[in-house]
C-alpha cells in the first residue's frame, strides 16, 4: 500500500506533457521612431517609411514566436510598432542607447527580469557605445529557462580575438570573457539557459576563440552549427551566421530536432535591406522536459 501511494504521488507530481516554446532572435537594424535628422542617429541612416513598419509587423506575426530576443531596437515604443503590445510584453535594459538589446515575450508566459549584464557595454558614456545584455527568466508551467539577449562588438568576425589584431578584436575578447562569467554562474546554479543575439562572430572554426572560452565555462550547443544563413543570399548561396542561439545546461537537450528556421524576406530589392533589416529572424523550438 505504501508503494502504491508513493507511485500515485509521483505520477501526480510529474508533468503529463512537455511544454514547447518557439524562441527567436532578430536584429531589426536601427529600429527607432526618431526622425531622420535626430543628431543621435548616423547621418547616412535610411529612414523607415510607415509602410516599412507595416511590413515588419507582418513578418513578426508570421514568425509568431513565444520569445524574441531583439537587437538594435530603440526601446518598447519602437518594439510595439512591430509586435502587438496586446500579445507581447517588452523587456529592455536601463540605458538610453538607440541600438538596445531586449525581449518581446508572449503575455501568456510569465517572465522575470533579471539585472542587466551591464558589463558588456565597455564604454557606456560613448556616443555610439557598446550594448548591455538583457537578462530574463521564463517560467513555462514551472519549468525555468534563463535567457540573455546580446549584441556584441563588430569588426572581429573570425580569427584570434587578440588586441594586437586591432581594437575591435580586443574589445570582443573582453566581452567574451564577461559572457563566459555569466555562463559559469548559470552552470553553478544548474540552470537551463540560452544566449541569443548578434555575436558578430562566425564561430565556424572548430577551435574558435569565443566558443572555446564559453565552452570552458560550461558546455554550450551552437544551434546554427553546420548550416548556412540564407538571409539576403544571392547566386553564391548562403553565408556563415553571425547571429546565433547557444543552449546550455539542461536546455542543450531541449531543442526539437530540425526546428531551426530562418525567415527570409520576400522582398529582393537590395534597397529593402535598409528599410527592413540586413538580418532575418532566426528561430527554433524547445521542448522543456
Amino acid at each position: 500500500m505504501r508503494f502504491l501511494i508513493l507511485a500515485v504521488s509521483l505520477l501526480l507530481a510529474t508533468p503529463l506533457h512537455a511544454t514547447e516554446l518557439k524562441i527567436a532572435t532578430w536584429n531589426i537594424a536601427w529600429l527607432t521612431l526618431r526622425t531622420a535628422n535626430d543628431p543621435a542617429l548616423p547621418r547616412d541612416l535610411t529612414p523607415r517609411q510607415p509602410g516599412d513598419f507595416t511590413l515588419l509587423a507582418a513578418y513578426a506575426r508570421r514568425l509568431d514566436a513565444d520569445v524574441v530576443a531583439l537587437q538594435e531596437v530603440d526601446g518598447p515604443e519602437a518594439a510595439a510598432r512591430i509586435f502587438d503590445p496586446r500579445d507581447y510584453a517588452f523587456f529592455f535594459p536601463d540605458e538610453r542607447d538607440i541600438q538596445r538589446t531586449g525581449f518581446a515575450v508572449k503575455r501568456s508566459l510569465r517572465a522575470i527580469r533579471n539585472a542587466d549584464l551591464a558589463e558588456l557595454d565597455l564604454y557606456p558614456n560613448a556616443r555610439f557605445s557598446l550594448r548591455r545584455g538583457t537578462d530574463i527568466t521564463i517560467d513555462a508551467d514551472g519549468r525555468l529557462l534563463r535567457l540573455l539577449s546580446v549584441h556584441l562588438n563588430a569588426g572581429c568576425r573570425e580569427g584570434p580575438m587578440q588586441g594586437d589584431r586591432g581594437r575591435e578584436c580586443g574589445q570582443l575578447s573582453q566581452q567574451s570573457t564577461i559572457l563566459a562569467g555569466w555562463v559559469a554562474q548559470r552552470r553553478a546554479e544548474g540552470a537551463a539557459f540560452a544566449i541569443l543575439g548578434d555575436f558578430n562572430r562566425r564561430m565556424t572554426h572548430p577551435r574558435d576563440d569565443m566558443l572555446a572560452e564559453l565552452n570552458a565555462a560550461a558546455p554550450v550547443t551552437r544551434t546554427t552549427e553546420g548550416v548556412s544563413n540564407p538571409c539576403w543570399s544571392d547566386a553564391r548561396g548562403g553565408r556563415p551566421f553571425i547571429s546565433h542561439v547557444l543552449l546550455g545546461g539542461p536546455a542543450r537537450n531541449w531543442m526539437v530536432q530540425n526546428s531551426l528556421r530562418v525567415m527570409v524576406y520576400a522582398e529582393r530589392d537590395p534597397v529593402m535591406r535598409d528599410r527592413l533589416s540586413d538580418h532575418c529572424p532566426i528561430s527554433l523550438r524547445l521542448r522543456l522536459n
